[in-house]
C-alpha cells in the first residue's frame, strides 16, 4: 500500500489507515476477539496506521491495540491516540497536569513507554489559540512521553489556528464527499507548513458505504441512532452533520458514479486519498471484511481525481448550504 508522509512526525503511514472508535464504543457492541481479528485483518492488508482515543470505550480500544502491539512485536503499526474527552469541557483542564494524566493513562492501556502520536480530542475552541497548552505538550515530548503531538478539530478554524503552531505534527479533520470545506483553506495550509491531515469520518458514519436505506435500523448504543440530532456530542461526528434522508439520497447519487468492481465505499476512500495534502484516511471496520476491503481502496486511488468534479455537484446541491458555514 502506498505509504506518505504524516506530516512532521518524521513517519510513513499507509494512505489507507483504520479507526477504531468502533471497536471501543457507540457503534454496537464488538466482541474482542472480533476487534482484534479486525486489527490483524487491517494490519495484513498493509495497513501501518490505528488511531484510537482514551474514551473510546473509556479505554477499551486502547487496551485492544495493546493486545495487539504486544502480540506482533515486529509491527510496523504507527498508534496515534487522542485525549481529553474523559472531563468536562472546559479550558482550564488543558494543563500539563492533566496532560500528564491523561498520557500516562493510554501509555499503560497501549503497554508503551512512549506515545508515537496523541492528539488534542476536540477540545473547547479558545484551546487551540493558547501558548500554554502548546508549552505543555511541548514539554511533554522533551520528557520522552510522546514522540509528537495533533490535535483533532470540529471546525476549520480551529484546524487553522493548529497549523499557525510550529511543533503542530497533525490536524485530524471530517473530511467526505458531504464534508469538503477542508479543501477550501485547510489542506493548503497544512502542505504549507508541513503538517499532516488525517480525514476521519471518512464514509459519514457509513452513509457513503452505499447499504443503507431509510428502513436502516441502529442499535440504541450506537451513535447514529442516539446523536442524531447532537444531543450527546457534536452533530457534525454523525452523518457528516447532515439529515440521515438527505445523506441517503446523496449517497444514492453517488453511487451511481462508482465503475463496476469497486464498492461505494471504496471510491468515497479513494476520492479523499486523492486530494492534495491529505496523509491518510481512517475509516472503522466492525469486522474483517471491512477492514480488507477498507484497504484495498487504496487500489483505486486515480478513480478519486475522476470523481472531483461529480462531488463537487452533489456538495452544492444537498450539503453547501447546510454545512458549509458551520464548521
Amino acid at each position: 500500500m502506498e505509504q506518505r508522509h504524516l506530516g512532521k512526525t518524521g513517519r510513513s503511514v499507509s494512505v489507507i489507515g483504520l479507526g477504531t472508535w468502533q471497536l471501543g464504543a457507540d457503534w454496537g457492541e464488538v466482541e474482542d476477539k472480533d476487534a482484534l481479528a479486525v486489527l490483524e485483518a487491517a494490519a495484513d492488508a498493509g495497513v501501518t496506521f490505528f488511531d484510537t482515543a482514551d474514551v473510546y470505550g473509556d479505554g477499551r480500544s486502547e487496551t485492544t491495540i495493546g493486545s495487539f502491539l504486544k502480540a506482533n512485536p515486529g509491527h510496523d503499526v504507527m498508534v496515534a491516540t487522542k485525549m481529553g474527552r474523559r472531563v468536562d469541557q472546559v479550558p482550564e483542564n488543558y494543563s500539563l497536569s492533566s496532560f500528564r494524566q491523561w498520557a500516562d493513562r493510554s501509555r499503560t492501556n497501549l503497554g508503551v513507554d512512549t506515545l508515537d502520536l496523541v492528539q488534542l480530542h476536540c477540545p473547547p475552541t479558545p484551546v487551540y489559540s493558547t501558548d500554554e497548552v502548546y508549552d505543555a505538550l511541548d514539554t511533554l515530548v522533551s520528557e520522552g512521553v510522546v514522540k509528537n503531538y495533533g490535535v483533532s478539530v470540529e471546525r476549520t478554524d480551529e484546524a487553522l489556528a493548529a497549523i499557525a503552531r510550529g511543533n503542530t505534527a497533525s490536524v485530524q479533520i471530517i473530511l467526505n464527499a458531504f464534508r469538503l470545506k477542508p479543501l477550501d483553506e485547510v489542506l493548503p495550509a497544512a502542505k504549507a507548513a508541513g503538517v499532516g491531515i488525517i480525514a476521519r469520518v471518512p464514509l459519514a458514519s457509513g452513509l457513503l458505504s452505499g447499504k443503507y436505506t431509510k428502513d436502516t435500523v441502529f442499535a440504541e448504543n450506537d451513535h447514529r441512532n442516539f446523536n442524531r440530532d447532537g444531543a450527546a456530542f457534536d452533530v457534525g461526528e454523525t452523518f457528516a452533520g447532515v439529515h440521515f434522508e438527505t445523506g441517503l439520497a446523496a449517497a444514492q447519487e453517488f453511487s451511481a458514479l462508482v465503475p463496476d468492481g469497486v464498492t461505494t465505499a471504496q471510491a468515497a476512500l479513494a476520492w479523499i486519498a486523492a486530494q492534495d495534502g491529505v496523509s491518510t484516511v481512517i475509516p472503522g471496520a466492525r469486522n474483517t471484511e471491512q477492514a480488507r476491503a477498507n484497504a484495498a481502496a487504496a487500489e483505486h486511488l486515480e478513480l478519486g481525481t475522476e470523481l472531483d468534479t461529480a462531488v463537487a455537484g452533489i456538495y452544492d446541491r444537498h450539503f453547501r448550504g447546510a454545512v458549509h458555514t458551520k464548521w
